[in-house]
């Protein structure tokens, strides 16, 4: 697939928008910064897209059940198969545990998140890895630069994401909740 300057541009454009908003908000003084808490504001994305992450997930596995079937009567493709699925399932888990921690307003949610983050690469070479194992060719032939490049662009905009959440005084001040047996721990 060759990219025109005009696909460049509208990359630009979808990326470089929000984080252009995001960096300038980021330096606008806040008058109180106390009344930065809860689900707002740019948090609000944030939440909408985690809440659509393991939905986006499903429908991956779900559009991928086409090349499951035909991968199960290939010898070793049942073992392909789970594995991938497995590594796929593995990556849901997290999601949810990152959407109920962002939900109950965790203090976890920032590590979570972090580890979510991470977790894009991993996954994605660790799938490749076990195709290449498995079928024993290179990891070249497995991995395509479709693939990659939908991986590497997940990568950088949920790390943008990842420095937001480092970074914002109304993730501070909402994500500030501790499990309920720690909470008395400390009233004891």
């Amino acid at each position: 697939m060759q990219f025109s300057i005009w696909h460049w541009a509208i990359l630009l454009l979808l990326i470089g928008v929000p984080v252009f908003f995001a960096v300038r908000s980021a330096y606008k003084p806040v008058q109180n910064p106390a009344e930065l808490v809860g689900i707002g504001g740019w948090l609000m994305l944030l939440a909408i897209g985690q809440a659509m992450a393991p939905l986006r997930t499903l429908a991956t596995l779900g559009s991928s059940s086409d090349g499951y079937n035909q991968l199960m009567l290939v010898p070793n493709g049942p073992m392909v198969v789970y594995g991938e699925v497995g590594l796929v399932l593995a990556f849901l888990v997290l999601q949810v545990v990152v959407l109920v921690a962002m939900l109950r307003r965790s203090l976890r949610f920032k590590q979570l998140f972090l580890t979510q983050w991470l977790a894009i690469p991993v996954v994605f070479i660790l799938d490749a890895i076990w195709v290449s194992t498995v079928f024993g060719v290179p990891v070249g032939q497995v991995v395509t630069g479709e693939a990659l490049a939908t991986s590497i662009t997940s990568f950088v905009l949920v790390g943008l994401w990842v420095a937001y959440v480092y970074r914002s005084v109304r993730v501070r001040n909402t994500f500030t909740r501790v499990k309920a047996s720690a909470q008395v721990a400390n009233a004891a």
